[in-house]
């Protein structure tokens, strides 16, 4: 029986595997930080030269169809079953292998140097990719060369941006009609994918995710980030995150950025004023928060809104005291004592002088400034309080949940603050 010869590239796949041996069995004790890095360096270049590798062979393998061995309908799924990548990994490597090595050389001769990462020669094939029909051959093959000549100095990241501009740099005439044929095609796209899903869990969460066009979604970012930022967010961490005296450094949040800007999301929410937002069987879309009047005066029983949920007796008395926000009492007999009117809300005069005399929130060892506060009554209406600027003092949005939860006992102090501590 005559053995088959075997591709001289077999060969260097073993020889590659005994070299990676003698790696994993050298001692790294003695390496310092000169050979280290150095090292690293090296074998970095040289990981890439072995990705371009593969993806020539991935080419190939399209070539020589790899798949009809084991019945798979594409090289891509091949692969994929073959070395346990995803399928959309396989299909995205395996496109882009060809596209190099079919139609750009410059970029698969850089690969081969090991001077262009793999993640940043993806980007360059879509980059050109996405130039279209209408461009020249010469201009395709300067704006390859210019890409390739950018990765050099930028990552994957920065090579995105700069592919999208391209033209602009290699054909200018022609880039500024092109970027605003992409643009307007990507923004018609963009429109058509718009999308929000929101469910409720059961346990007092709802759950969404949407889709919105680059421009929208960033002025959204913008606008989470005005009230998440790392330097007075920690003033408004919720008052089961620890008690109500902020003494930490208000120029350090360790909370992870997308859990600020939920507390900002919901913030954003509880600030959108019903004038703001367009009439619904004609009373705009204002919240009716339903309550007994034992509930505002500190009972605990819970309080409903007009959507049908349910809320703590806490959060009601704190949603009381928003004028965006319609608080409806009912007495034992279940009959309406009283329908929240703006006159029981400070006006903004009333919340100019509070902000002249209080220059912040008025909790003990909070400093957060008068921006970011509201106003509060010292004493509520349910007990005959009425809104004026004597009784009245801002609270930043912490400290004013902290006002209304039942866990904790408020004083005032000769200061004129207000100190929290929670029950025992």
């Amino acid at each position: 029986m005559t053995e088959t010869a075997l591709h001289p590239l077999a060969g260097v796949v073993a020889r590659l595997a005994a070299v990676l041996d003698d790696g994993f069995a050298t001692g790294l004790l003695t390496a310092g930080p000169v050979e280290t890095s150095a090292a690293l360096v090296a074998l970095e270049r040289e990981s890439n030269r072995l990705a371009a590798l593969q993806s020539r062979l991935l080419a190939h393998a399209t070539e020589v169809r790899v798949e009809d061995m084991t019945g798979a309908p594409s090289t891509a799924v091949w692969f994929a079953n073959a070395t346990n990548t995803t399928r959309a990994e396989a299909h995205r490597r395996v496109r882009a292998a060809v596209a190099t090595e079919e139609r750009y050389g410059a970029l698969a001769a850089a690969g081969t140097s090991g001077a262009v990462l793999p993640g940043q020669a993806e980007v360059v094939v879509r980059a050109l990719d996405d130039l279209g029909e209408g461009v020249t051959a010469e201009i395709r093959a300067e704006a390859e060369r210019t890409l390739v000549g950018f990765a050099h100095q930028h990552d994957a990241k920065a090579l995105r941006v700069l592919g999208r501009r391209i033209l602009d740099v290699v054909a200018p005439a022609v880039g500024e009609a092109r970027e605003a044929e992409l643009l307007a095609r990507e923004e018609r796209e963009a429109a058509a994918k718009i999308r929000l899903t929101m469910r409720e869990d059961g346990h007092g969460c709802v759950h969404g995710k949407f889709t919105v066009p680059e421009m929208h979604g960033a002025m959204f970012t913008k606008m989470l980030d005005a009230i998440a930022s790392p330097r007075r967010s920690h003033l408004r961490n919720d008052a089961a995150h620890g008690a109500a005296d902020d003494t930490a450094d208000d120029t350090v949040d360790a909370r992870p950025a997308w859990e600020r800007r939920g507390q900002a999301f919901v913030e954003l929410i509880e600030r959108m004023r019903d004038a703001d937002l367009p009439d619904a069987a004609g009373a705009g879309a204002t919240v009716v928060v339903t309550m007994q009047v034992d509930t505002l005066t500190g009972g605990l029983a819970a309080a409903s809104l007009d959507t049908g949920h349910r809320i703590s007796p806490g959060e009601a008395r704190r949603l009381a005291c928003s004028a965006d926000l319609v608080p409806a009492v009912l007495g034992s007999k279940s009959e309406v004592l009283d329908l929240g009117r703006s006159a029981r809300f400070h006006s903004k005069p009333q919340r100019i002088a509070m902000l002249l005399r209080d220059g912040g929130c008025t909790a003990e060892g909070c400093d957060a400034p008068p921006h970011w506060c509201e106003a509060h009554l010292d004493d509520p209406w349910s007990r005959g309080g009425r809104t004026s600027v004597e009784r009245g003092r801002l609270l930043c949005w912490r400290h004013h949940r902290v006002a209304h939860d039942p866990t904790y006992l408020t004083e005032t102090l000769g200061t004129g603050k207000l100190r929290f501590t929670r029950r025992v």
